[in-house]
């Protein structure tokens, strides 16, 4: 393995970690804004959608909601972690699109799974009356995939002179 491949690694992986965690952190920041302004039962009308505080205590629609908060934390940490696992290994090979679609993937999974920790449910907030109500984690996990996607369809690079 040259060093340069060993650099890419590390940075890669490095990048992912990082980047995840702050879009984590962003991601908590507005969930906490959100609890402590709407806990009161208003909604704000930003046109395209609305504010609206509800939790979600199942995954994504609401599925699982019947089944023990503990029981959906438990899975949940397991598929993040997988995720985790997966991408942690596979960004050395990605491309730049690549590698922002799996941090911004990861980071909307650990925001829901942090945020669903203490039994009540994920903040959902972000509600457009024609599709369930959903948060920026959400918006981060679908983007995320969206990104790799993309750059997987993508053409390689050409190799640089000197490369």
């Amino acid at each position: 393995m040259s060093a340069i491949h060993i650099r890419r690694s590390r940075t890669g992986r490095a990048f992912l970690g990082l980047a995840a965690l702050g879009l984590a952190a962003m991601d908590l920041v507005v969930k906490t804004l959100v609890v402590v302004t709407m806990a009161d039962g208003r909604t704000a009308d930003l046109g395209l959608f609305n504010l609206r505080l509800h939790y979600n205590t199942g995954v994504a629609f609401s599925l699982g909601s019947s089944l023990s908060p503990w029981v959906v934390v438990a899975a949940t940490a397991v598929i993040v972690a997988g995720i985790a696992v997966f991408l942690f290994r596979s960004v050395p090979g990605y491309n730049r699109l690549s590698r922002v679609g799996a941090a911004v993937l990861l980071g909307g999974a650990m925001g829901n799974l942090i945020d669903r920790l203490d039994g009540a449910g994920v903040v959902d907030y972000l509600h457009t009356g024609w599709f369930p109500t959903f948060n920026l984690a959400d918006v981060f996990v679908v983007g995320g995939v969206g990104l790799l996607i993309l750059g997987y369809l993508r053409p390689p690079a050409k190799p640089r002179s000197g490369d």
